[in-house]
């Protein structure tokens, strides 16, 4: 059903409605602009945002922030929910995704034999590559690759994907700087979930604390330089306290 009153261009969403990726907007006589595509005569949303439109121009104003699946990319996400052919999977995008039991299991799941909460169940966290991206489908995930599959230690935070790059850094600066200094293990996921993993607590907490004050002041020149001294000052600070330990346990 038409929604708009201009005749000449029969518009399906409103100005300003939310959509998502593969959402169809309008079809007529228009022009795909902005974050849209054109299939046919009809004119689809490639980004999550709100629809708008200018005489025969129809855009989104993209949300900020969100996480939007490509294939390839490593993600962190938590299983919501089982069927039979897989669990579906929160990855902290406008929609779900799909891990398929053969793909875990490595062979066809057999409803006799196989216990799918032997492998995931509710609640786990899983770290995956997105296989396949389908604006008709839910993304579908793989953990056939090696490292990947159900996260069993470390801790997982939470940032704003787009703040992804520059917690990298350039050719991987920033982390590899974070991951020194601390002796800690850092997977970074796309959909802005980070997994740290420390060799004594105390690194994993200041590894953990690095990360938010790159997201935090990620507009601030000279960053690379503020997070190593504050990674030496804090260093200072508990070292003492780890040998400390370390000398009691002895």
């Amino acid at each position: 059903m038409n929604l708009g009153c201009d005749k000449e261009l029969p518009y399906i969403i409103e100005k300003r409605e939310f959509v998502t990726p593969g959402e169809l907007l309008a079809e007529g006589d228009f022009n795909a602009g902005k974050n849209t595509y054109r299939e046919g005569g009809k004119i689809y949303a490639s980004r999550l945002g709100l629809v708008n439109h200018v005489g025969k121009n129809v855009y989104i104003v993209a949300l900020k922030g969100a996480y939007m699946p490509s294939s390839g990319d490593l993600i962190i996400g938590k299983v919501i929910d089982m069927r039979l052919s897989g669990w579906i999977v929160d990855i902290s995008a406008p929609y779900t995704a799909m891990l398929f039991t053969s793909d875990a299991m490595g062979r066809s799941f057999n409803a006799r034999r196989d216990e799918m909460t032997d492998y995931l169940d509710v609640g786990d966290l899983v770290l995956a590559k997105v296989f396949a991206v389908d604006r008709t489908r839910d993304p579908v995930l793989s953990v056939r690759e090696n490292g990947l599959g159900k996260i069993t230690h470390g801790h997982v935070i939470k940032i704003l994907p787009a703040k992804i790059p520059r917690v990298i850094g350039k050719k991987g600066s920033m982390i590899n700087l974070v991951k020194r200094e601390t002796d800690s293990y850092i997977t970074i996921g796309q959909n802005g979930l980070i997994l740290v993993s420390g060799r004594k607590p105390e690194m994993e907490a200041l590894a953990i604390k690095a990360i938010h004050m790159i997201e935090e002041d990620a507009h601030i020149t000279g960053l690379t330089d503020r997070v190593s001294e504050m990674l030496t000052k804090e260093k200072e600070k508990i070292m003492p306290n780890v040998e400390r330990k370390e000398q009691a346990n002895e």
